[in-house]
């Protein structure tokens, strides 16, 4: 079954995603749409790169991905496909689809802006209809002019610590109001964060309602969270804020 994944920042109250809908289907009316999510704060593009990187290769080989996050919509930045490890990812150079870029054997293609496509509105009259080009067979290299020079965001690498242990900083906020940073462990060490010292532990239920914890996400990285609560609220802090993980003795 053709699948496509759709993760923009146009919300569902003014009809931008059914509209993109409509193309796709009108194209490929057995196409299979996922919502991964239309939530993303709006024109944040590195909020958007990290939600992209956690699920663009968890989907089966040939699935098409749009993402659709950008601000420069209409402008000389370039609109791009991707084929990177059996998948297709399809949206504006401006990094978003970094994950997908930096894998090995990564080609990028520019896509032409087609005569009468609205300057505001690329995922419908861009995106869209080169999803259902791929979705309908015709071979990625036919899409457009091979691109190798794409706007690539990587994720910071925290520095190593004398002591063993790491500085980092917030990567970014979640819906849960847990602070995801960049910082690595296996579930050991004390976590410094707005003039906090927060023990690592295995879950969320290892402390009391209300409490500060540190722990490993699913990803590997460190976040500091309260149980039941919002920790950026409760610590006055957001991306970009320093934060150490401190090895035990």
């Amino acid at each position: 079954m053709p699948l496509v994944t759709l993760l923009t920042d146009f919300g569902t109250a003014d009809g931008y995603v059914a509209e993109m809908k409509g193309v796709l289907l009108s194209g490929v009316p057995t196409a299979k749409l996922v919502d991964i999510t239309h939530d993303v704060p709006a024109q944040d593009v590195e909020f958007a790169r990290l939600a992209f990187a956690r699920y663009w290769r968890r989907f089966p080989v040939g699935t098409v991905h749009i993402v659709v996050v950008d601000p420069e919509v209409g402008t000389e930045r370039k609109a791009i496909a991707i084929e990177s490890d059996g998948r297709f990812a399809l949206g504006p150079d401006n990094g978003v689809l970094s994950p997908a870029m930096l894998m090995p054997g990564a080609r990028a293609v520019t896509l032409p802006i087609p005569h009468g496509a609205a300057p505001t509105f690329h995922g419908r009259d861009v995106f869209a209809p080169a999803a259902v080009r791929l979705l309908c067979g015709e071979e990625f290299g036919a899409l457009g002019a091979p691109y190798s020079d794409a706007a690539l965001r990587r994720t910071p690498e925290a520095q190593r610590r004398a002591d063993g242990g790491q500085d980092g900083l917030i990567l970014a906020v979640d819906r849960f109001g847990n602070l995801i940073t960049n910082l690595t462990g296996r579930g050991e060490g004390t976590v410094e964060v707005a003039g906090k010292l927060l023990r690592v532990v295995r879950t969320y239920g290892d402390v009391t309602e209300g409490e500060l914890l540190a722990l490993v996400g699913s990803h590997g990285l460190i976040e500091v969270a309260v149980r039941g609560g919002h920790a950026a609220r409760t610590l006055g802090i957001g991306r970009g804020a320093l934060v150490t993980l401190r090895r035990d003795a």
